[in-house]
Order: C-alpha cells, then sequence, then structure tokens
C-alpha cells in the first residue's frame, strides 16, 4: 500500500477496510474503482453509492500535495459508467498561485484523462469554490451533476451556480469530456511526443482554438499525459501540464521526480502553453522541456 494512504485507511471502519484491502495493497493503485469493484465494495459493505463516496473521500484527501496551504481537500467522480474517481487539490512551491490544482478539478480531469464522458455526481469534503463550480459547467452533464456534500442535502451544479455564464453562451455545442480527434500530427515523434500529440489531439480548445497536450517522464520511466481543458469563462481553463501531473500524482509518483516533458501545440495558435509550462516544470525540477508544434 502507498505510503500516503495509511492513515486514512488505518481509521476506515474494519468492513470497509477489508473491501478495499485488496485494491490498495498495491503501490500501483490507480486512485479509481471500475464499477465492477465499486459493486463487489457495495456488497461487503452495505453502503450504497452515495454513502461509499463519501467513506473514500479520506483516501482521496490523501492524495493531496499541499506545500502552501496544508489544506487537503479530497473529491469523488462518479462517471455514468459506474467508475469512481479520486482526486485531490495540489499546490506547486515556487509556481504561481494561478498553476495551483482544485480537487474537483482533479477529480473531473482524472475522469476524463481514464475515457469517462458524462460524470453523475461529485462528492467533496468541502463546498466547491466559485472557480471550480465554472470549470464544472464545462461538463457534459452540464448543470444537472450532483454535487454532495457532508451534511447538506444532494443538489445540482445548477443550484450551486445559478444563472449561469457557459458554452451555450458562445454556441459552443462540443463539451468537456466529448470525445474528439483534432487530426494533428507529428514527424519522427518519439514514445513521450506521441503521447503528448495524442493528448493535444483530444484536448478541449473551443474558444481560442488553440489545442495542447503535455507528457511527463518521470525518474522511474513511467509516462503521463494530459489535455488542455478550456472553459468558456477562460480563467477557470486547466492547462495541459495540470492535467498530466493530476494523472501522475493520482497514479503515486512525485511531482518533484519529473525527468523529462514534451508539449505539443498547435501551430500558429492564438495562445501557448510554452512559457507557464517550463516556469511551472522549472519549480518542480524540470529543466528538460521540449516543445513541438504540430
Amino acid at each position: 500500500m502507498h505510503a500516503r494512504f495509511h492513515t486514512a485507511f488505518a481509521a476506515l471502519p474494519e468492513n470497509l477496510s477489508s473491501a478495499l484491502e485488496p485494491f490498495l495493497r498495491h503501490d500501483d493503485f490507480p486512485a479509481m474503482f471500475t464499477a465492477a469493484e465499486v459493486a463487489q465494495a457495495k456488497q461487503a459493505t452495505g453502503l450504497d453509492n452515495d454513502a461509499l463516496a463519501f467513506a473514500l473521500l479520506p483516501l482521496a484527501a490523501a492524495c493531496s500535495v499541499t506545500p502552501i496551504s496544508h489544506f487537503n481537500v479530497g473529491a469523488i467522480a462518479r462517471g455514468t459508467s459506474g467508475n469512481l474517481y479520486f482526486g485531490a487539490n495540489m499546490e506547486f512551491a515556487g509556481a504561481p498561485m494561478q498553476q495551483t490544482v482544485h480537487a474537483e478539478q482533479s477529480a473531473v480531469t482524472h475522469a476524463w484523462l481514464r475515457g469517462e464522458t458524462r460524470l453523475a455526481s461529485i462528492t467533496v469534503n468541502y463546498t466547491p469554490c466559485g472557480h471550480c463550480r465554472q470549470f464544472m459547467n464545462e461538463l457534459t452533464s452540464g448543470t444537472a451533476l450532483d454535487i454532495h456534500l457532508p451534511d447538506r442535502d444532494v443538489a445540482t451544479l445548477g443550484d450551486y451556480l445559478p444563472h449561469s455564464f457557459g458554452p451555450k453562451d458562445l454556441d459552443i455545442t462540443t463539451l468537456l469530456m466529448d470525445k474528439v480527434d483534432h487530426g494533428f500530427t507529428l514527424k519522427n515523434a518519439d514514445t513521450l511526443a506521441a503521447h503528448a500529440l495524442d493528448a493535444c489531439n483530444q484536448s478541449h480548445a473551443p474558444y481560442s482554438k488553440s489545442h495542447s497536450g503535455v507528457a511527463l517522464e518521470t525518474h522511474n520511466g513511467k509516462q503521463f499525459a494530459g489535455r488542455y481543458a478550456e472553459n468558456a469563462a477562460f480563467n477557470p481553463s486547466l492547462p495541459p501540464l495540470q492535467a498530466a501531473l493530476i494523472l501522475l500524482n493520482l497514479c503515486g509518483e512525485d511531482c518533484l521526480k519529473v525527468r523529462r516533458a514534451v508539449l505539443v501545440e498547435q501551430e500558429g495558435a492564438l495562445i501557448t502553453q510554452n512559457d507557464a509550462t517550463r516556469a511551472t516544470l522549472k519549480a518542480l525540477g524540470c529543466a528538460d522541456v521540449t516543445t513541438l508544434n504540430c
């Protein structure tokens, strides 16, 4: 079991810890449960979907990286597939505050990167901030997304974000988590660049049309890719580097042990991820960054 889970796992009810131990015992636990694994855990514990998501929050929060605030937030996204995806907030010492990742963004992006196309609900241990509410308004689930919070009745995103501004106001029909393939190509791409290209081709940038993807290689040779997730309100957009770091972190890897990175972005695009990507990676100790135009 990954060391970060030890404290939270020890505090779980015995029937839940017994049900989850076969999955969490592995250091490479992917911070998600498939629908079949969820059904198995529910049968073993007697918990329903909502109660199980709440019970998993301490484990999700244990994935937080918070060198600045030391305030851990966990989130559980439930896809319409029945899968459950962990999310956790992330902060990067030495980088601007704008580069941080909120737990809701983490859970949503985690689900998206693993192929989920629509969310049924998100469960969080603290109230989503306005930034996250706007970020989630970009999703295929829209304002119908159920939000579960401790000691509150379930409410929809529409309840938390009334009179919202979103993609429909800008006549955008392709939403975050829709399946897309932009068809960009690269010549002579190595494996890491190919992963970044694939991420770029699945990125969501309907406003600027500035598609991009990042792939990271850790010191142990593992590779993780992230896609740009643009937002109708612009500021809540999630850079591709952060998406890659979300997956890297939730898979149990250390953000301070990135050995090499590749950014692929559209040639001639209106905006670039280059400077912000390099600056944040420099703060994380990675100087080997290649930018390629597709």
